[in-house]
């Protein structure tokens, strides 16, 4: 059994978990495969709904989460096309009868085919959440994050960001361009749209802030990653 600690810091150790408790809402984040993937199951705290946002690996581990802390799965949304990120999720849709979710672009290289296609300005509603869909391009062609806000979060924007955003800088890009593709999206869709309080939930590691990031992003562009 995964141990989950109720005591939330954004950081967890590889194979452990730990929940955060919001005014509406719960969220367990944890860590997931051999490349230590971030999963994350958001629960409406009113109505017992949950989303988990990428069945990353260890389907067994994800069961357990589910049972424990969001046993009435509404949705899964798979952030990106990169096999990492949904290892598990044929055997989770399958074994909960949860609908997924993901860009039309990255979704069509799932293993699983989307029950919803994501598009930009789209709106998740999760019992009493509502998540706002944000496509950002570079690291893949259609990567998807996705903003909780209003009373069940107290006001504080939680931006679950996949991995296009990170403690240190935006995520990974190989083709000529598209790390300007990705800083752009991420500067005008992300950073240009809410405030330094928000907290972001990064695919891989630690949690960060959007305060602690911005003083860095002309530095970012400097260097090119």
């Amino acid at each position: 059994m995964t141990v989950i600690d109720h005591e939330y810091t954004g950081h967890i150790e590889p194979g452990s978990g730990a929940r955060r408790t919001l005014p509406g809402a719960t969220v367990v984040k944890v860590s997931v495969g051999p490349t230590d993937n971030n999963a994350y199951l958001v629960t409406c705290s009113h109505t017992g709904e949950s989303l988990l946002i990428d069945a990353a690996n260890d389907a067994e581990t994800l069961f357990e989460v589910v049972g424990a802390y969001g046993p009435h799965l509404a949705l899964i949304v798979t952030t990106h096309q990169h096999a990492d990120h949904w290892q598990a999720l044929e055997a989770v849709a399958s074994a909960t009868s949860a609908p997924t979710a993901a860009s039309e672009l990255d979704g069509n290289e799932l293993p699983v085919r989307p029950a919803r296609v994501l598009a930009d300005g789209d709106t998740l509603t999760v019992g009493n959440l509502h998540f706002d869909v944000i496509t950002l391009r570079g690291h893949t062609p259609e990567s998807v994050a996705l903003a909780l806000s209003g009373d069940a979060t107290g006001g504080i924007t939680h931006l679950f960001t996949g991995d296009c955003l990170f403690p240190g800088g935006v995520g990974k890009t190989w083709q000529p361009g598209d790390f300007d593709i990705l800083l752009g999206d991420v500067t005008t869709k992300v950073f240009d749209v809410f405030d330094d309080s928000t907290v972001v939930y990064p695919g891989h590691g630690d949690d960060t802030t959007l305060g602690a990031e911005r003083p860095n992003l002309q530095a970012w562009r400097e260097r090119g990653y």
